[in-house]
């Protein structure tokens, strides 16, 4: 049997080995970051405060189809457990105001079970975001055994009353297990993507994962942390060949981490330190265009119900608190930014300690009237 276990391993590689082998060479560069120019007045608003009845609403995800745009969270009596679904609300806009519908459940345990081939057990359901590359497609982080050590990225399609396909996302040759997501994808110049995630097993780690066209994974590459357990890597490129990588320290040591590439992801710096407080949690992170990145982070290690908006002109390097946002009833976490069609950004973030969701849209006048 042991042996019989071994062989299949030493297939199952080598048919990797294989595939990346065969695969046309990728090109390593970043779709470049549009300038967004506006003569509009400042715009910041609050269009979505929602608080779960009972127990968790938290990790929102931001789901943009044309025009529509949807936040996703996972909401259940605690995070990690049997009863946590995906949840939605999905938003328009007439006369120049937000309206959002009612959240409901978006992508259940047993739709989604039931849309794997073959179809499996899913125990508990995590953080979710799009998958870019396809048309009414998410990533979501699914557990079938186990807790988050466990989790597996699945590739999930979409039909008008829920999933209609998944399948896991192959980030390992091995047990295909501990893979998360958090963060939006990354595009490149020719029209293909890549996928941040992390695995958190033992030494944690964070990769871009590139995909094809098919949506299956083609190169992995890892950020190096030496002795720093350094996951969900929200990146932000700069130009085609540069991007900076914010990441978490699961420990923690009470610092922000990052990682940078001057290649387009080929190779990336090894982890370090930043003088930036953090309470080993995500940071989101938007191009502005050239250096400037807007940042929403917990960046005070003694003040977790507090999330500041930060503001940088030199590509991470130095940064600019322009504005906070605070929570009187518990922490607020795990940010994200996108950016709309309109060309406005909207954040979402968890608050009163992952009891709900709020959202609000501000545009590039609002941010460099700070």
């Amino acid at each position: 049997m042991q042996f019989a276990i071994l062989v299949l391993v030493l297939v199952s590689i080598g048919l990797s080995a294989v595939a990346i082998a065969r695969h046309q060479p990728l090109d390593w560069r970043f779709a470049v970051p549009e300038t967004v120019a506006s003569d509009a007045a400042p715009i910041f608003e609050t269009i979505f405060d929602y608080t779960a009845p009972a127990g968790q609403a938290h990790a929102p995800g931001i789901v943009l189809n044309g025009e529509q745009v949807s936040i996703v969270w996972f909401e259940g009596s605690e995070e990690a457990q049997a009863d946590v679904d995906i949840h939605a609300a999905h938003f328009s806009r007439a006369d120049g105001a937000w309206q959002a519908s009612a959240p409901a459940p978006y992508a259940t345990r047993t739709a989604l079970g039931a849309a794997f081939e073959p179809r499996q057990l899913v125990v508990t359901l995590g953080n979710t975001i799009q998958n870019e590359a396809a048309e009414n497609a998410l990533y979501a982080t699914v557990v079938s055994v186990g807790g988050w050590a466990m989790a597996s990225v699945a590739d999930v399609r979409m039909g008008a009353d829920g999933p209609v396909s998944a399948r896991k996302l192959n980030l390992s040759p091995l047990l295909n297990r501990s893979h998360l997501v958090k963060s939006p994808m990354v595009a490149y110049a020719d029209g293909s993507h890549a996928l941040p995630a992390y695995f958190e097993m033992g030494s944690a780690y964070a990769v871009l994962a590139r995909l094809d066209d098919k949506g299956r994974v083609v190169d992995q590459r890892r950020m190096p942390a030496r002795g720093v357990k350094a996951i969900q890597p929200m990146i932000v490129p700069l130009d085609q060949a540069r991007a900076v990588a914010f990441l978490r320290d699961f420990d923690p040591s009470w610092k922000l981490w990052i990682s940078r590439t001057s290649d387009g992801g080929k190779t990336w710096s090894e982890v370090t330190a930043t003088d930036i407080p953090n309470s080993s949690a995500p940071v989101a992170a938007l191009s502005l265009g050239g250096d400037r990145i807007l940042a929403v982070m917990n960046d005070d290690a003694e003040r977790r119900h507090e999330l500041r908006l930060s503001l940088s002109e030199d590509g991470g390097t130095s940064w600019r608190m322009i504005h906070r946002l605070q929570d009187d009833a518990g922490d607020a976490r795990y940010p994200m930014l996108r950016r709309l069609p309109s060309g406005e950004i909207l954040l979402a973030y968890s608050h009163g300690t992952k009891r709900g969701i709020r959202a609000h849209v501000m545009n590039d006048a609002w941010i460099t009237a700070q």
